[in-house]
């Protein structure tokens, strides 16, 4: 199920949504939650904390598998679907195991504008052209897809063995395309041909998801795994050397997603990661140590992460739906939940 239309209010801890009787009852709650700080002395604190969020009923009858944000103020959820927001407006991309890609537009009718059909499997990654001309989508079939998206037609098309998708992303100002496989690989594409441009070396394990930095230089993947085995993010050069440059370790189990933190949330450059042990940690990009983990009890594997606003995050879960979390740089560096809906 998508839900389209949850709006933010980041003066306030609350959130609301244009379809309230979705929303359900708000409720405040007591929560408790661990976390560990690791100081720059390189001994790591633990502690307890205790506060009261905003819960609603939850907008979703099951597990979250995707939330994106449309604005500062506006995002999108979806149960089985995978979405990519068009930037500046209110459109964006669905697909789903109905093999089918459908565009949406908020301040139009409840029925999608276009829809897109040419995989032959499940379609599991898309990524909207800087310039949203152009919407690049992947597959569970071992192809990826260029569509025109003023058209909708399909102008080029690829496939390489064993490449199943799990995630696609656009480089920002560039014609390039970075993919994550479960063949343990991630690829950069080039649109103008639709060709392979660069395979990094080849994890250990599932590689789940991928994300760009805001200014291009650098990427970031995850990995599956358990017990602690794999279950790492990994930071990637994209300019000339293309090597790895960090490892972020300490999840314990298959970490789902990672985001690159905005610059104006802390002196230091930050990443964020979900994983399905249920907690974001931050960390620090350049040394790859863990400043923060949020451990979200009750909320199962999570499943996606997003940039809400310049404090703000929105995560997705398997049984408490989306939840709001603020990032707090005021003082020491702290990650709190704020609401879940």
């Amino acid at each position: 199920m998508l839900l389209p239309g949850c709006q933010l209010k980041p003066a306030l801890p609350q959130v609301f949504c244009r379809l309230w009787a979705v929303m359900g009852k708000l409720q405040s709650k007591l929560r408790h939650s661990t976390y560990k700080y690791s100081r720059p002395d390189g001994l790591m604190e633990e502690g307890v904390q205790t506060k009261v969020f905003q819960e609603y009923s939850p907008a979703h009858v099951d597990a979250v598998s995707v939330v994106a944000t449309l604005s500062s103020d506006l995002c999108v959820s979806g149960g089985k679907d995978k979405i990519a927001c068009i930037p500046k407006s209110n459109q964006f991309f669905s697909a789903s195991r109905d093999k089918s890609i459908l565009m949406w537009d908020l301040e139009g009718s409840s029925q999608p504008r276009q829809e897109l059909s040419g995989h032959a499997m499940v379609v599991t990654g898309l990524a909207v052209s800087p310039d949203s001309s152009q919407l690049c989508t992947g597959s569970r079939d071992n192809s990826l897809l260029l569509w025109d998206v003023g058209t909708g037609r399909c102008v080029q098309r690829a496939s390489v063995s064993r490449n199943l998708v799990t995630h696609l992303c656009w480089v920002p100002r560039e014609p390039y395309v970075l993919q994550s496989s479960e063949d343990k690989t991630i690829r950069l594409w080039d649109s103008r041909r639709l060709q392979v441009a660069h395979v990094f070396p080849t994890k250990q394990h599932i590689q789940t998801h991928c994300e760009v930095s805001v200014d291009g230089h650098t990427c970031i993947s995850c990995s599956s795994g358990f017990g602690g085995e794999g279950c790492e993010a990994t930071l990637w050069d994209l300019r000339q050397t293309r090597d790895r440059m960090c490892e972020y370790k300490g999840h314990f189990q298959t970490v789902a997603s990672c985001v690159f933190l905005p610059k104006s949330m802390a002196l230091m450059p930050m990443i964020a990661t979900s994983a399905h042990d249920s907690t974001v940690k931050i960390w620090n990009q350049d040394t790859g140590a863990c400043l923060f983990t949020l451990s979200l009890d009750g909320s199962g594997p999570l499943t996606s992460l997003a940039v809400g606003d310049i404090t703000s995050l929105l995560c997705a879960s398997f049984y408490r739906g989306v939840h709001l979390l603020r990032v707090d740089c005021s003082r020491e560096l702290a990650l709190q939940e704020v609401a879940a809906f």
